[in-house]
């Protein structure tokens, strides 16, 4: 019923950039955070972006701040991941998730994960 698909991931070379989409499904997530994790092999998944149910409001992980940029569209249930200036250390597979409103926290828990696309930027 509630489905997240992410797209946009592939190979790109050190310094190039990717656009990642995720489309939310079975429900409507205009009132609830929408967040990027990743998780890089041997690694732990990791929080990368979130931006609030206003839109007005984004947070970083402080390994990509000033590097990608956090977006949504509500009437379209759509959050996009702009990735420029990508690094080796950038590869990952990385997450579209929901947060329910109301939740204080930003980077934890989210209630919605899609199945992920993976990032490979090549040195």
């Amino acid at each position: 019923q509630v489905q997240l698909v992410e797209s946009g991931g592939g190979l790109v070379q050190a310094g190039g950039s990717l656009r990642l989409s995720c489309a939310a499904s079975g429900r409507t997530f205009s009132r609830d955070r929408m967040g990027w994790f990743r998780q890089a092999p041997g690694k732990e998944r990791e929080f990368v972006a979130a931006v609030n149910w206003s839109g007005g409001t984004t947070y970083y992980a402080d390994s990509v701040k000033g590097r990608f940029t956090i977006s949504r569209d509500i009437a379209k249930n759509t959050v996009y991941l702009q990735m420029n200036s990508l690094k080796p250390e950038d590869t990952a597979v990385y997450f579209c998730a929901a947060q329910t409103y109301g939740r204080r926290r930003y980077d934890e828990p989210y209630d919605y994960w899609g199945q992920g696309t993976q990032v490979t930027v090549s040195s």
